[in-house]
């Protein structure tokens, strides 16, 4: 079975280290982390947008644009799918982590 997210990560490392003209990934890591994360921080929106608006076809793009710029930060951070996926697993194993709201005295 192919992993779609893996040949996306293995493409962004190959741009990273192979910088091709031309190519966004590349105008990425030469802009470096502030544009990175401006284009994770847009793409965050326009998903919140599009999932508000319940268009499930934009919501898609949207989170694809996003986890797109989240793998180009996973790259540029040093951070392998193995270690995400880690986490999520360690994530798994837990239950009854229900995080409760703070009181908040809003007259302070």
């Amino acid at each position: 079975m192919k992993d779609a997210f893996l040949d996306l990560y293995f493409t962004v490392l190959d741009r990273r280290d192979n910088p091709v003209e031309g190519s966004y990934t590349c105008y990425l890591f030469e802009k470096g982390l502030d544009k990175i994360l401006k284009k994770c921080g847009e793409e965050c929106a326009e998903t919140i947008i599009a999932a508000k608006n319940l268009d499930n076809a934009e919501t898609i793009l949207e989170i694809s644009d996003l986890l797109y710029h989240l793998t180009v930060l996973m790259a540029q951070q040093g951070i392998t799918p193995q270690e995400i996926t880690d986490e999520l697993e360690k994530r798994s194993q837990k239950s009854g982590n229900l995080k409760h709201p703070h009181n908040v005295d809003l007259n302070t």
